[in-house]
């Protein structure tokens, strides 16, 4: 472990679910700031892909699966003996499996809940201790399902709305200490998850280009640089939030 007076100046940032979507995007929006990244996801090969598209001197990848914490313990102590600093942490691991709620296992409603809401405790548990020498920050990725009742989304929805409460526990018991924890509530982002959805009927994109106000999908971009926001300096007095970056949808009063 490096010492606080020993840590390099370049900032640093862990991404779950980093190697695609949003986390990928987030982690070129830090690297365009002058930060380095470390990528925690799933399957090796899409980090290495990921990794190569960023640069092995500006990100590091790390196989993860946030259901098994001796794994996410072993990201964070890597990151601590290697880049010696944590800066920020964004949680953007998940999955989605839309079904009619009366179908639903009760395995395919634990996995939800573990991947997005156990797996983003894990994730803010194991780099607590880094990110307080810092006084960093955590941004967790709730949804615009956090705030609605979407059919065929029980575990998703519930899942989203956990995560947004969990937000502002960290918040309040980690704000004395200096980190800061907020959530980014996505709309709907044009994404390989969200394009696989389409493609197998899951999703109608049509509806939802006529529900949201800008009448648009967003891109991973666009929710990066809100992501940015509360994940630096810019957001100093933000604390517990959920920012909607949704285009509009959760507001839209147009169907009355």
């Amino acid at each position: 472990m490096i010492p606080p007076s020993d840590h390099p100046a370049r900032p640093v940032a862990a991404i779950t679910g980093g190697a695609s979507g949003i986390g990928l995007a987030f982690a070129r929006r830090w690297i365009q700031e002058g930060g380095r990244v470390v990528l925690l996801d799933f399957s090796p090969s899409t980090l290495a892909d990921a990794v190569a598209k960023l640069g092995p001197d500006n990100a590091r990848g790390l196989a993860v699966d946030v259901t098994q914490n001796d794994t996410v313990l072993a990201a964070y102590a890597s990151i601590d003996a290697t880049e010696g600093r944590l800066d920020t942490v964004l949680n953007a691991a998940g999955i989605a499996r839309p079904a009619p709620s009366a179908d639903v296992s009760d395995e395919d409603f634990t996995l939800m809940l573990d991947i997005h809401v156990t797996g983003t405790m894990r994730s803010c548990r194991a780099a607590y201790p880094l990110l307080k020498r810092t006084g960093g920050t955590i941004v967790n990725v709730a949804s615009v399902a956090a705030l609605t009742g979407m059919p065929g989304r029980a575990s998703y929805t519930t899942a989203k709305a956990g995560i947004a409460g969990l937000t502002r526990t960290l918040a309040v018991e980690w704000g004395r200490e200096g980190v800061r924890v907020n959530a980014v509530g996505p709309g709907y982002v044009r994404t390989a998850l969200i394009d696989t959805l389409i493609a197998e009927g899951k999703l109608r994109d049509t509806l939802i280009r006529e529900r949201t106000a800008l009448g648009r999908f967003a891109e991973a971009a666009e929710i990066a640089e809100a992501v940015h926001f509360l994940a630096s300096p810019a957001s100093s007095y933000v604390n517990g939030h959920l920012l909607m970056a949704d285009g509009g949808l959760t507001v839209d009063g147009n169907w009355y």
